[in-house]
Order: C-alpha cells, then structure tokens, then sequence
C-alpha cells in the first residue's frame, strides 16, 4: 500500500511537471475525525472557501470530515507519506509519534484560561513547539481551540476523594492516565465515538471533556453530574506535509498562509461560543446537576494532581514545563 501511494504521489508530480501546470489546481486533501458542525469542522470549511478565493482558484481544498479518508490513528501516517496534504490532529496524537513535548498541553491546570492560552500558542514558545514537527516531515501551521475540560460522572465530584474507583473513559495519553490515578480513578482508553454507549452502558462511570463535546454526543443524558474544573485544554494542531509546502510557489503560500490565519480566529471564537451556548442547553435540559467548586475544593484538586508533573517532566525534560509555566504567569510545580 505504502509503495502505490509513492506511485502514485510520483505520477502526480510528473503529470504537473508537464504544458497542463497552468491550468491545473493544486490539490490539498484535508482529513479530520469530527463532524463538520464543529468548530473544528467549521474551521477546515472556512479555510477551504479563504483559500480557494484568496488563491482565484490555483488551490483546490478537498475536506474530508467524520474520519470519511483515514481514521485518528491512520491519519498521521498519510500525511507524512503524501496521501493526503492537510491534518488537525488534537496535541495528545504527537507524543505516540515522538515529538513528546506536545504532552505538556495535557497537563491539568497548565493553561489557565484562553488569554494565557494564547500567549503560549501565538508567542515564541508556541512557535518553537511547531518546529519540532519538521523532523517527522510535517509543517505545523496553526493552533486551533476545542476548549476547556469539565469532569462528568454518575456521582458528585467535589474532593479528590470521590474520585477513588470510578471508571473514566480518556482519550490515549500517558499524562491523562496519570492524572486519573493520581486521582485513585480508573483509566480507560477508548474511541471518542464509543463514549456514549460506554456511559450508558456502565463500562465506564464518567468522562472529562468540553462542553460542546459532552453536549452534541449527548452525554449529558447519561450522567447525573458534571463538575466545573476547566483542569484540561484540549486543541489541535494544524499540520501539512512538509514536502509538499515547501514546494508550493511562495505566493500561493503567502496566500495560504493568510487564509489559515483568518481560519484559525473564526475556529477559535467558533468554540469559545459554542462552549458558553452548550452549558446553557445542559442547563436546560435539567438531566445532570452542574457543580460549582469553592475555592478551597478548587486547590484541593490541584494539589491532588501535582504528581502528574513530576511524571509527565521524566518524558519531556522539567525546562519546557518551567518555561510553559513561566509563560502562563504560574509558579514551578
């Protein structure tokens, strides 16, 4: 499979090489896992109809959403053989394959808000961590928001307490597994689109996710409780094969790159609305108990976590995780 692809990848460029370069569009696949009602789906849309208009048509962006080309973990193994051009990957998926300082995304507490939020995603540090995708022949572009993490289960979570023995259903991370038996929780790893039936079901007893996540897959009418913690971020990183870019003219690129700016503020000011509109319709609904912690629970929580640092800095070295928390305004753990 891997050679036809090659083949295949070869012909094309050969075929561009000839009189018809002109008129032919350049082709960029763009593969995602979610739907395209998300802000992430959103954003890949809003990309493909910039780029398309600021380029008169020289590109063409083909997206495929709902993993409809290549599932979550195929996806980044396509791009870097040149079978699709444009991937939106959540940070947790580069550590499996080797650039382990995008861990330091997962760490609980890390990010307090969206202002510090940017500050490390739009300033030097940001950048850097971008860098680190050339090596595995990948340019990363962008970062893209799905927002803050809220803990949900079928029992009140307020101390660190209630947390002993219950089942939780996370996405595949060393640091998240940390965290939840840092927690005396249960870990389990386990597909986005398996979560509601597990819920339901009683495989697992909760789940840590946005809230426009845990509303549009309907969790929230299978678990009696949510509690605001906003102790996670989950994002994505906007990736194209490095091959690829660089062989772009350097004015298609100009222009890309300025339709991938204005992608990025529409996706990220998509999902801070859609998380505010979410909890509202939760609310509403009356079928989970939304839960406020005190100050004091709030530090309780965070101190409970401090583990996982010490655990997630053995993998990425304790200097990058200072300076996220320098960058963030927050003390060393």
């Amino acid at each position: 499979m891997r050679g036809l692809i090659l083949v295949a990848a070869s012909v094309a460029a050969l075929a561009l090489a000839g009189p018809a370069a002109a008129q032919a569009p350049i082709v960029i696949k763009f593969s995602h896992v979610v739907a395209s009602d998300t802000p992430k789906g959103k954003a890949a849309d809003k990309f493909k109809e910039l780029a398309e208009k600021y380029t008169a048509g020289k590109v063409k962006v083909e997206v495929y959403p709902n993993s409809t080309l290549y599932k979550d973990k195929e996806e980044l193994e396509a791009l870097q053989l040149g079978a699709v051009q444009m991937l939106a990957p959540s940070n947790s998926k580069f550590g499996p394959i080797g650039v382990k300082e995008f861990e330091v995304f997962d760490l609980p507490y890390i990010l307090p808000d969206l202002t510090t939020l940017r500050k490390v995603t739009d300033g030097p540090l940001g950048a850097r961590l971008l860098k680190l995708l050339d090596s595995k022949g990948m340019t990363g572009l962008a970062y893209w928001d799905n927002g803050f993490k809220e803990m949900s289960a079928n029992k009140k979570l307020v101390a660190p307490a209630d947390y002993k023995g219950v089942k939780f259903r996370i996405q595949s991370s060393k640091v998240l597994e940390a965290q939840f038996r840092a927690l005396g929780s249960i870990p389990q790893v386990m597909a986005f689109g398996e979560v509601y039936q597990a819920l339901q079901t009683g495989v697992v007893d909760g789940q840590e996710n946005t809230w426009s996540n845990i509303y549009t897959q309907k969790m929230h009418e299978v678990q009696k409780f949510a509690t605001v913690t906003n102790h996670g971020y989950i994002g994505y990183v906007v990736v194209v094969n490095k091959k690829f870019w660089d062989g772009l003219p350097a004015d298609i690129r100009a222009e890309l790159d300025k339709a991938m700016k204005e992608a990025t503020a529409f996706g990220n000011s998509q999902s801070a609305k859609e998380n505010e509109d979410a909890l509202e319709l939760i609310k509403k609904s009356g079928k989970t108990e939304i839960v406020t912690l005190t100050p004091e629970q709030d530090a309780a929580m965070r101190k409970a976590v401090e583990p996982v640092y010490k655990d997630v800095a053995t993998r990425v070295g304790q200097p990058l995780i200072d300076e996220f928390l320098k960058e963030t305004g927050q003390a060393s753990h």
